[in-house]
């Protein structure tokens, strides 16, 4: 039985730069694989200075509040995300479930 290489050159090129961005974004490679190819990245969260927005709370009246609640929600998850080359040669993004 025959496999087909359906991945172009110029589709792995685009894979490999879209990699190259994501890790310059703070992204880290988890799992690679050239035969098929496809990559899952992860991100740590990040630390939030909680007596900064704190203080920024009660100096705003509470205002800051909305800022520091979506801060919490968006930067103390962890973040993993696949990158491939489908067997038509689209690139493609899709998020992962975190452990």
């Amino acid at each position: 039985m025959e496999t087909y290489q359906f991945v172009n050159q110029k589709s792995l090129d685009q894979f490999h730069q879209m990699i190259s961005a994501k890790t310059r974004n703070g992204f880290v490679v988890v799992e690679h694989n050239e035969k098929l190819p496809y990559v899952v990245l992860s991100k740590k969260p990040k630390a939030i200075n909680h007596p900064l927005h704190l203080f920024l709370t009660c100096i705003t009246f509470g205002l800051w509040i909305t800022v520091w609640i979506y801060f919490a929600i968006t930067l103390s998850r962890k973040t993993s995300i696949l990158v491939a080359v489908d067997e038509d040669g689209n690139l493609f993004e899709d998020k992962c479930l975190s452990e």
